[in-house]
């Protein structure tokens, strides 16, 4: 065996020795070999981890990592074989050569890589944006997807020419003046896509919601990628930009579970403390009795000694947040409270002024 190495290093073949071409083809083999089972490894590992998990941002990044990882692997395998046959310098630089397109190689497989894992979160996020009521985020999924490809493709080009030992500090400046200019001249649309993003996130409507400013109450009708449209209660439409419909506070009517009703009951003066507790006690029960009527929270007070009335305070909410179903819960609470005073020979008040005349 000592014999075969020696022989092995002493000859050669275009100033390479022999022993340095043996370790290039064992290299190069088991390049192609380590390729082979990382692709049938992987994707076993990868099944198996995904398998764990609910989400599905796990596969899409195991899928979009699969070829890439593969060629990387085939990319430092041939690295390892050049430097393995390392052939003299002054003759072909062929490691240096190797080196410097191997690094170019390798920032392509990481574009590739990012270009594949943009292209899977896209399709996740649109599949899942279309699950919502609003288009929004319909809209804004390719938007972001299709800006991130081209900042990418761009990285790209920057990497590589610098690699390549070209200077790219001008281009940079230039690019930055450029990207100055083209902020200014469209900083309302910036800031209206920002807003988008920001309504996107937090949600604080959706379409269908009833929603209340300071400047305008209505029912969002669609929320567009620049501006949201609201239906007014006068059926009018009223555009927002999204810039400024971030920040305003906004209460969505919709989003309570229940719907609260505050109202007084004024009875005459001539009610006795016996009939005033025993109203008081009759609506208690009309109140608990009603399925309409949440339980959890409810007040019957009489409060106050008013200048026509001596009145009676209700505080109490609708199990129901739908506007009709809320009206018809009251109307039947009022209906009842009225029959209930009726049976009482109870009157209610109204203002009223008494005049005395004194006589000389």
């Amino acid at each position: 065996m000592q014999e075969v190495w020696t022989l092995l290093t002493e000859h050669s073949l275009l100033n390479i020795t022999l022993a340095h071409w043996l370790m290039a083809v064992i290299a190069l083999f088991m390049t192609v070999a380590a390729q082979r089972i990382s692709l049938s490894v992987f994707d076993r590992m990868a099944k198996q981890l995904a398998s764990r998990t609910k989400t599905q941002l796990d596969d899409v990044l195991l899928a979009a990592a699969e070829r890439p990882a593969s060629m990387f692997i085939l990319v430092i395998g041939l690295l390892l074989t050049v430097h393995l046959l390392h052939p003299p310098a002054e003759i072909f630089p062929l490691v240096s050569l190797a080196d410097q397109a191997g690094r170019i190689i390798a920032i392509f497989i990481g574009i590739w890589f990012l270009w594949r894992l943009i292209s899977g979160l896209s399709a996740y996020f649109t599949a899942r944006a279309r699950e919502t009521d609003s288009s929004l985020d319909d809209q804004l999924v390719p938007f972001v997807a299709k800006t991130l490809r081209i900042f990418l493709v761009m990285t790209a080009v920057l990497v590589v020419a610098q690699n390549m030992g070209y200077s790219i500090s001008g281009l940079l400046a230039s690019l930055g003046i450029g990207g100055i200019a083209i902020a200014m001249a469209a900083k309302d649309t910036i800031a209206n896509v920002f807003g988008s993003i920001m309504i996107l996130v937090d949600r604080p409507f959706t379409v269908g919601d009833w929603v209340k400013t300071s400047e305008f109450e209505g029912v969002v009708e669609e929320i567009g990628f620049r501006s949201t449209r609201i239906r007014t209660f006068e059926r009018t439409l009223v555009n927002v930009p999204n810039s400024s419909l971030a920040n305003m506070v906004i209460d969505n009517i919709d989003a309570r579970s229940q719907r609260r009703i505050k109202m007084r009951i004024g009875l005459t003066y001539d009610t006795t403390a016996a009939q005033m507790a025993e109203a008081i006690a009759g609506i208690e029960e009309i109140l608990t009795k009603h399925p309409g009527v949440d339980q959890g929270y409810k007040l019957v007070k009489f409060d106050e000694f008013e200048d026509s009335s001596l009145s009676i305070f209700l505080y109490y909410f609708s199990s129901n947040k739908v506007w009709a179903e809320y009206l018809q819960v009251r109307q039947e609470i009022n209906m009842q409270i009225m029959e209930l005073l009726e049976s009482m020979n109870l009157n209610f008040a109204f203002p009223t002024r008494t005049l005395h005349i004194e006589k000389e």
